[in-house]
């Protein structure tokens, strides 16, 4: 158990948390990789569908 969600116990990645969600976006705006990141797959896809979503309602930028 790796996984940063998985040790927390956090069942659903909320986008509006923004503090959590920056740590996992590079310094250009990527979505940091499933090796770099050490997230299950589960929790890799909705993180990745958390950050689309703050994206797209203007709570983390597109790029840097």
């Amino acid at each position: 158990m790796n996984c940063f969600f998985c040790q927390r116990n956090i069942k659903e990645i909320d986008y509006k948390k923004t503090d959590l969600i920056e740590r996992f976006v590079s310094g250009l705006g990527k979505i940091k990789s499933k090796k770099k990141t050490k997230l299950c797959n589960v929790h890799q896809r909705k993180l990745s569908q958390a950050i689309k979503r703050a994206r797209f309602l203007a709570l983390l930028p597109f790029t840097k």
